[in-house]
């Protein structure tokens, strides 16, 4: 039966670049819709530019331009970014549109009219300087929980605690340097607490609209009580005014996922669809909205309920995934592995990386790395060693002997390959061979590689292509088609065997054309066949078929391509405006406190200002010890933490929960020497006691970096 099915990714925001991070979602759902397309489905994959919010205001402002040309700039370099990885949108729009804005508007007064939009006073920043509303990203302070120097309003980087902005310590704007000062001002809320809100989201919270991990996540949000969800925002601000709420605008983030609607309404006017065969609420259609995990509370929760209570329908299933880490660390511009998809493009082949995060990515939402030297290795070994070497060893005897046509798979000959082939019987196998020789091996292959893409378990089914590959060149070694095309009474064998070959390559190339569908179109051309859909497994190469002539599918990686890209996303070590921000703030904080600045200041105003001075005694109080890292594992239901198990030379080991997942491995961790607080009070958290701290560092340029003591210390040992 064919489906009718709607499928999003997540909104890429017009204030930044395309890079490798956002690339694992594009990569992953253009992987499922291509795999539903070729099943013979109506599947229609859209999306759009984000386009609203501060950021983009103040960016505008600071190029000299309007948000309008701003985000229409943005626009077509995503866009570019996208076409360059073979992302195939069947339409890319964006939120700044009439259609977005209609079904803002729609939602927001049907909400109303459920009750479930409530007006109330609230106390927030305001940046005297640039007299606005600070977003929660635009302050910055000392964390209220472990005193971490410059962070965000809504969050700590060091220690992974959430927090309100008012709860900062010495707040400053991000903006201008400033501190920021308390103004009441009128929001809007979404009644997301209502107890109909909590109830329906009780039952639709569970499989399939979500992963099994990610229920037990929405559940504990759940049972924990959810907020009522402010969607307001001040002017000066870029988006759509509220209706009935002049000088209100909708927080971006209300109108970013409207926007996928607002995508395919656009599209359904281009192309004569219905739009309430996809969106009404008696839609027998299926809706699916591929995420990164960090975004699942807006998802899972908000969306679906805003969906219900302004009579849509809601999505069929919200599919996380994680996060990318390179070669086991967070992105990193000081080490060059935080690349932009046009700075990849520059070095390499879009579609080495597509088959190398589709063998990384499953159905779950666990983070994947890209091993750089990984990426090289399997690639040169998995596509130009096994796939396309096959075509390359069978293509040329057939068109040198044959005059490229293809020839027949005897009945005589099927004994000989059935044990190579490892399949049935010969005469099980022969029954199978009437279309052009086609083993019955690779087959039956399809159907369970078509229910590992359906549930997006890729990595799985292309170690099946793969073994399907293993096998076609363990015959053509077997068979030795160069030594047969040596022995004129071997001609037969030899089409025989190169004929084989090809048809083998031909069912490979169309299991991997949802991943690599640039190739395919290539071998279609080679191959002198129709564009491969699924059906095709059916089908074979026929007697007699003229295949053109063979050309270079793909090259291998050469190693100096990924050092030249890593070099060139080096960043440099001049200042940026946001460390140039800071340095004004370390001259407000020099100023308040009427002292003289310590030497050398102008380069601690890059780095952040140096905390208050501290004697030999209260140093001593902190016990600083060698620590081996026993174990290091994830902690589910925790985003940003890992559970360490730390030798120090107790009778003990002690366990430490650490907000470092977003830069190691823990697999990488394990046996590791660092150095941790001993003397640090217990603290009581919600997955288990955390007894200490291990010491990391941070700064301005995304990344954490646990100490290391040189070689020879001991665990036990003491830093003094």
């Amino acid at each position: 039966m064919t489906r009718k099915i709607l499928v999003t990714s997540a909104l890429p925001y017009a204030n930044g670049s395309i890079h490798l991070g956002h690339l694992v979602e594009y990569i992953q759902t253009d992987i499922w819709v291509r795999f539903q397309k070729m099943q013979g489905h109506r599947c229609h994959y859209v999306c759009a530019d984000d386009t609203h919010g501060t950021p983009i205001m103040l960016r505008a402002q600071k190029e000299g331009i309007t948000p309008e040309e701003l985000i229409a700039k943005v626009w077509h370099e995503h866009y570019s970014d996208f076409q360059g990885f073979h992302i195939g949108f069947d339409n890319y729009y964006s939120t700044n549109t009439p259609e977005t804005r209609h079904y803002a508007d729609d939602i927001y007064l049907k909400l109303k009219e459920q009750g479930l939009i409530e007006v109330r006073a609230i106390e927030q920043f305001y940046d005297p300087v640039k007299e606005m509303f600070l977003p929660d990203r635009f302050i910055k302070g000392e964390c209220p929980k472990c005193h971490a120097k410059d962070q965000y309003g809504d969050s700590c980087e060091a220690c992974g605690a959430a927090y309100q902005p008012t709860d900062l310590i010495e707040p400053f704007s991000a903006v201008s340097g400033a501190t920021p000062v308390k103004k009441q001002s009128d929001h809007y809320f979404f009644k997301l607490s209502d107890e109909k809100c909590r109830n329906f989201l009780k039952e639709w919270i569970k499989p399939p609209h979500v992963q099994a991990e990610a229920a037990n996540k929405l559940n504990e949000w759940l049972e924990s009580g959810l907020s009522d969800w402010d969607i307001s925002r001040d002017a000066p601000y870029f988006g759509f005014e509220i209706p009935d709420a002049p000088g209100k605008f909708y927080y971006v983030w209300l109108d970013a996922p409207i926007g996928y609607m607002g995508s395919f309404k656009n599209l359904c006017d281009k192309q004569g669809l219905n739009f309430d065969e996809y969106w009404g609420k008696d839609s027998t259609a299926e809706v699916y909205h591929f995420i990164g995990k960090d975004i699942l509370y807006f998802h899972a929760l908000f969306w679906p309920a805003e969906l219900e209570y302004a009579d849509y329908r809601t999505p069929s299933g919200v599919f996380a995934h994680g996060f990318l880490t390179v070669n086991g660390q967070k992105m990193s511009k000081s080490r060059g592995t935080f690349i932009t998809a046009s700075s990849y493009l520059k070095h390499l082949n879009p579609e080495h990386l597509r088959y190398y995060f589709a063998a990384k990515l499953g159905a779950t939402i666990e983070d994947i790395d890209l091993s750089l030297e990984d990426f090289t290795a399997r690639v040169n070994s998995d596509l130009v060693g096994k796939f396309v070497n096959i075509a390359s060893r069978c293509a040329g005897f057939l068109s040198k002997s044959f005059d490229g046509k293809v020839g027949p798979m005897e009945s005589a000959y099927v004994e000989r390959i059935t044990p190579i082939l490892k399949v049935g019987s010969a005469e099980d196998l022969g029954n199978n061979l009437a279309m052009g020789g086609l083993n019955s091996t690779f087959r039956e292959a399809g159907k369970e590689i078509a229910a590992l893409y359906e549930a997006r378990e890729y990595g799985k089914a292309l170690r099946k292509i793969m073994e399907l590959a293993d096998l076609a060149n363990q015959f053509i070694d077997e068979q030795k088609p160069w030594v047969l095309a040596k022995d004129p009474a071997q001609q037969n064998r030899l089409h025989m065997v190169c004929s084989t070959g090809l048809e083998m390559f031909r069912l490979l190339t169309l299991y991997l054309k949802p991943v690599l569908p640039e190739v395919a179109k290539s071998v279609e051309t080679f191959l002198n066949v129709p564009e491969l859909k699924w059906a095709d497994i059916h089908a074979a190469l026929p007697e007699g078929h003229r295949i053109n002539a063979y050309q270079h599918l793909m090259t291998r990686i050469d190693s100096k391509q990924v050092e030249a890209m890593t070099e060139a996303n080096k960043e440099s070590l001049a200042p940026q405006p946001e460390q140039q921000s800071q340095a004004r703030h370390a001259e407000h904080q020099q100023h308040q406190a009427a002292k003289q600045p310590p030497p050398g200041a102008g380069e601690e105003a890059k780095v952040g200002a140096i905390a208050p001075l501290c004697t030999i005694d209260d140093f001593a109080k902190i016990d600083l010890r060698i620590a081996r890292i026993a174990n290091a594992e994830h902690v589910e239901g925790a985003e940003k933490l890992l559970k360490l198990t730390l030798d120090i030379g107790e009778a003990q080991p002690r366990t430490v929960f650490a907000g470092i997942k977003s830069a190691y491995d823990p697999a990488l961790l394990k046996g590791r020497m660092t150095v941790m607080v001993a003397n640090l009070a217990p603290r009581k958290m919600k997955f288990g006691m955390s007894e200490g701290m291990v010491l990391a560092a941070s700064g301005e340029a995304p990344g954490l970096f646990i100490l290391s003591p040189d070689d020879g210390a001991q665990p036990g040992m003491r830093v003094k």
